[in-house]
C-alpha cells in the first residue's frame, strides 16, 4: 500500500487537533510547526477536511482549527477518504467493478481482499486512539511482528 504525503500530513494533523485542548482552535501555522508540514500544503489538506466535516476553522484573531466531531468518532480511514478518496480504489474505481480476462480474473478478488485487509486497521483506530497513544491489542500485535517492518 501507498500512503500519500497528503494522507500522512491529514492524519498527522488530526492526531494532532485530537491531542488539544477541545473548541481551542489551533492557528494553521501552529499545525504544520508542530508537524514539520508545509503551510500551503497543510491548508489545502485543511480545506479537504473541512469540506468533509472533520474539521471545522474560526475566524479571527482567536481563531484556528478544531476538530468538528468527538475524536472517538473519527477514523484513520475518515481521514485518509477526505483527503484521498475512496481507501482501495484502483485506477479510481472501486475494485468490485472491475472485471480482468483470463487468469487476470482473480486478480479482482486480490484488490478487494487487499482493501479488506486495510479498513480492518484503518476503520478501527480513531483519533481518540492516536491522541491516547493506545491502539487495539489486534494493532498491536500486528505491529510486533517481524514480518510486517521488512521492507519489501
Amino acid at each position: 500500500m501507498r500512503i500519500s504525503a497528503k494522507a500522512d500530513y491529514a492524519v498527522r494533523v488530526a492526531a494532532e487537533l485530537a491531542a488539544a485542548t477541545p473548541r481551542e482552535p489551533i492557528k494553521g501555522e501552529r499545525l504544520a510547526s508542530a508537524q514539520e508540514i508545509p503551510l500551503k500544503f497543510l491548508e489545502n489538506i485543511l480545506g479537504s477536511m473541512r469540506t468533509a466535516g472533520i474539521v471545522a476553522s474560526k475566524r479571527g484573531a482567536e481563531g484556528g482549527y478544531l476538530l468538528a466531531q468527538a475524536p472517538n468518532k473519527v477514523t484513520v480511514a475518515d481521514v485518509i477518504r477526505a483527503v484521498d478518496g475512496p481507501l482501495g480504489a484502483v485506477r479510481g474505481e472501486p475494485p468490485e467493478d472491475l472485471t480482468y480476462p483470463g487468469p487476470a480474473a482473480r486478480v479482482v478478488d486480490v484488490w478487494i481482499a487487499a482493501r479488506a485487509s486495510l479498513r480492518s486497521v484503518l476503520e478501527h483506530v480513531t483519533l481518540a486512539d492516536l491522541a491516547a497513544g493506545k491502539l487495539s491489542a489486534k494493532i498491536e500485535k500486528m505491529v510486533a511482528d517481524p514480518e510486517a517492518r521488512h521492507r519489501r
